[in-house]
């Protein structure tokens, strides 16, 4: 038996046990590819995420009111979630590859200018560290959803499930890291998040742009009308699942970070824990789901069918979890636990929604879907801490009970509404 022969019987071998499965998908596809597409999310996240532990610092250091210290948050993500659109519509229309190494670079720049005007002009920054925020929300919205746009483009049905859930595990890592990296960084100085961004965008964008192969077409784009024919065919044809599923990726996201805002403040009122270690309790659920994330995506390659399903069973699990937490308010423990499991059901959806979001369009339109999608997340992920912290001041019934009702509401529709095959069937 000569050595190539040799070599693919031990491949095969090694591929067809448990413990190598994930190194030989990682290595047989892509490797490169793969890491630079998950770093795009990852940065992504870092947006909102890092900034909360250094906000009271920031308050402090510019002498400025609450609601003031807020619209860093806010200016991120409206901007984002506005812009999503146009960025989907420029990548169907040119260059997934150019249009995220051009989000990339102005996500940078606008950490750096926030960065530079908080130490140069220190309690007279504010206006033009908002201004660096937007910019910042700007680029966030060519990132993360343009990358899960061109993953669909590269990989085939078949290992696009496993793909789009390594993305999503990427995105939960960086919601894990965040806080913690944030809480390190505010140790030292806390403008010094922003010019993480920049640090962090550079090489990622030279990955994107050298690195990344993207698939190659011989086609010019479609002219505009038959571009926007093209979109409003699919909402027509698939509208009813879509909404369902974008409505699905909005919700988990909405109660997630809505119960982690609840977990944050309830550390540090009731047990008086801040810094690094509240940044790391908060971590736990996140983990949970980044975690979920890349199994469901394991397990969805290899049974396609049950991606509906577990949409469906990950809200359930997500509201059955919060059901339980009024009955036990006293327990730092149930909460925790309780809070592990919304992670979990949260990651169980989201990689499923990805993969039938990104299935349900063509490669010409596949942009500007997940870039709705995305900007539906986005406004889930804004909305979730404002009205828990609205709830809260209500009670704690409330607080858990009505977004219950929401999670499971919104799982009972998505079991009535979304059909699979639909979406999963071609133009």
């Amino acid at each position: 038996m000569n050595k190539v022969s040799i070599f693919k019987d031990i491949t095969v071998k090694l591929n067809g046990t448990m413990g190598f499965k994930a190194v030989y998908f990682f290595l047989k596809n892509k490797p490169i590819t793969l890491a630079t597409l998950s770093a795009v999310p990852f940065i992504m996240v870092l947006g909102n995420s890092m900034l909360i532990p250094v906000l009271p610092q920031m308050k402090q250091a510019l002498n400025i009111s609450q609601f003031k210290v807020s619209l860093a948050i806010t200016l991120f993500s409206i901007p984002a979630g506005l812009t999503i659109p146009l960025a989907g519509f420029f990548s169907d229309r040119t260059n997934r590859k150019l249009i995220i190494a051009i989000a990339l670079t102005v996500y940078g720049l606008g950490g750096l200018l926030a960065g530079t005007a908080a130490v140069v002009l220190k309690e007279q920054a504010y206006y033009l560290i908002m201004a660096g925020r937007i910019f910042q929300g700007i680029g966030a919205a060519g990132t993360a959803p343009i990358a899960i746009a061109l993953g669909g483009d590269i990989f085939t049905s078949s290992e696009r499930s496993k793909v789009l859930g390594l993305l999503e595990a990427a995105n939960g890592l960086g919601k894990v890291t965040s806080p913690i990296l944030g809480s390190l960084v505010g140790l030292l100085v806390w403008w010094g998040v922003f010019f993480l961004f920049p640090i962090l965008c550079v090489p990622v964008v030279l990955g994107i742009l050298f690195l990344v192969q993207g698939p190659k077409s011989n086609t010019e784009p479609k002219p505009f009308r038959q571009y926007s024919e093209a979109v409003r065919s699919i909402f027509r044809n698939k509208g009813i699942s879509l909404a369902t599923a974008f409505l699905a990726g909005s919700t988990v996201l909405f109660i997630l970070f809505g119960v982690l805002f609840y977990l944050s403040d309830y550390l540090e009122t009731k047990y008086k824990i801040e810094g690094v270690l509240k940044g790391i309790i908060i971590a736990v659920p996140v983990l949970a789901m980044a975690l979920t994330s890349y199994l469901t995506g394991v397990v969805t390659q290899k049974k396609p069918g049950i991606l509906k399903l577990l949409v469906v069973w990950g809200l359930i699990i997500q509201a059955a979890s919060l059901a339980i937490v009024p009955f036990f308010q006293d327990s730092a423990y149930i909460l925790l636990g309780a809070l592990i499991f919304a992670g979990i059901g949260t990651g169980a959806v989201l990689p499923c929604l990805n993969t039938l979001i990104t299935g349900s369009c063509q490669i010409d339109e596949r942009g500007m879907i997940t870039a709705l999608y995305g900007g539906v997340r986005f406004f889930g992920v804004a909305g979730g801490p404002p009205l828990f912290g609205y709830l809260m001041d209500k009670s704690i019934l409330l607080t858990f009970i009505a977004p219950a009702v929401l999670g499971g509401s919104v799982g009972l529709l998505n079991l009535f509404l979304l059909k699979q095959q639909v979406l999963s069937k071609s133009r």
